[in-house]
């Protein structure tokens, strides 16, 4: 994350007001965003799961063999807080619970929302897992439903959902690096 903002912009900003020491800041309000277009085709991004222990720059590094790529990961992913952005690690993550319900013991206690299970997980012949699929519901609607389509999410539950859901990204293919890496030198420069 350390090299994210070196292609950006420099400026003159005068931190202290005082009109007449300006200092040389990068413009952290640059934005450069892949296009869209590129994004609906699959075939330049390669699906990835974060691992535990898994940073930008080491997945950056693993793939692209540079570390400094580790703006582009979070770019494609639109990714624009690293630290909550990014899935916490299981220590992290376990900070994260106590900061926000005292203990992971009260988390687990704490209803936090309730769902219809619409279709219950199932397997195809193949071995294809079809998902469950759930909608929120409220507590009037919980409560009237049967045992079996209902679901009772507790806040740990619904935090280490959300939290894996993060862990899917997308890596930009090698062969397409060239080019982004010039196009963001072209924008940058002439900002």
């Amino acid at each position: 994350m350390a090299f994210f903002f070196r292609p950006f912009p420099k400026i003159f900003y005068d931190v202290k007001k005082n009109n007449n020491n300006s200092s040389v800041l990068t413009n952290i309000t640059a934005r450069y965003k892949i296009r869209d277009i590129l994004k609906q085709r699959a075939a330049i991004f390669y699906d990835y799961t974060v691992k535990e222990g898994d940073t930008p720059s080491s997945v950056a590094f693993r793939y692209y063999e540079d570390e400094t790529l580790d703006w582009l990961i979070l770019l494609v992913n639109d990714i624009i807080d690293p630290y909550y952005d990014w899935p916490l690690s299981y220590n992290t993550f376990i900070e994260f619970i106590k900061s926000l319900y005292g203990s992971v013991d009260t988390a687990m206690a704490t209803t936090y929302e309730y769902r219809q299970i619409l279709n219950s997980q199932s397997h195809l012949i193949d071995g294809t897992v079809i998902p469950e699929r759930t909608v929120v519901v409220d507590e009037n609607t919980y409560n009237s439903l049967a045992p079996a389509n209902r679901k009772l999410i507790d806040a740990y539950e619904y935090y280490e959902e959300q939290n894996n859901l993060k862990r899917n990204i997308k890596l930009l293919d090698k062969r397409y690096l060239g080019s982004i890496l010039t196009e963001v030198e072209t924008i940058f420069s002439s900002s």
